[in-house]
């Protein structure tokens, strides 16, 4: 990149990318001092889309971990006030627990967002015939129940 195509980008553009290599190498206790700091920029939607997905990043390396729990405690304190952000941390805190086989309840995963259903039905940390059964029966879209069906053959003719 030239020095002038650089200068006509916008500013806030500059700053996610900052935001986004930061956050890559970010010493874990640093970590929630960074994201609040992201989240103070004057450009709310891009800090919290710089979050959001720093978040996704580190709860797919932290899913099965069980550090993930300390993790995930950290967030909720650092985003409580961010409404998206919130919900997408317990979402993942779901996929955790369908990753771990533990307890859940159907509505937890009928009632989730259509990005909750989609990751669980086309990632391979969900891997729980009982979570493919109901999205392949009752998954919000066309799109979720079709992939569940498909993941719950495969794992029929895998297992």
């Amino acid at each position: 990149m030239n020095s002038r195509h650089q200068s006509d980008e916008p500013a806030e553009h500059r700053r996610f990318t900052h935001y986004m290599q930061a956050l890559e190498t970010v010493a874990g206790a640093d970590e929630a001092d960074l994201l609040a700091a992201v989240l103070r920029d004057e450009d709310a939607t891009m800090a919290a889309s710089a979050v959001s997905r720093h978040m996704d990043r580190r709860a797919t390396e932290l899913l099965t971990n069980p550090a993930f729990a300390a993790w995930a405690q950290a967030m909720s304190r650092v985003i409580d006030q961010h409404d998206f952000l919130t919900t997408r941390l317990l979402e993942w805190c779901l996929l955790r627990t369908f990753a771990l086989g533990e307890p859940w309840a159907a509505e937890e995963l009928t009632d989730a967002s259509d990005w909750l259903q989609r990751t669980a039905v086309t990632t391979q940390i969900v891997t729980a015939p009982d979570v493919l059964r109901l999205l392949a029966e009752r998954g919000r879209t066309r799109r979720v129940r079709k992939a569940a069906h498909h993941r719950l053959h495969h794992l029929k003719k895998s297992g």
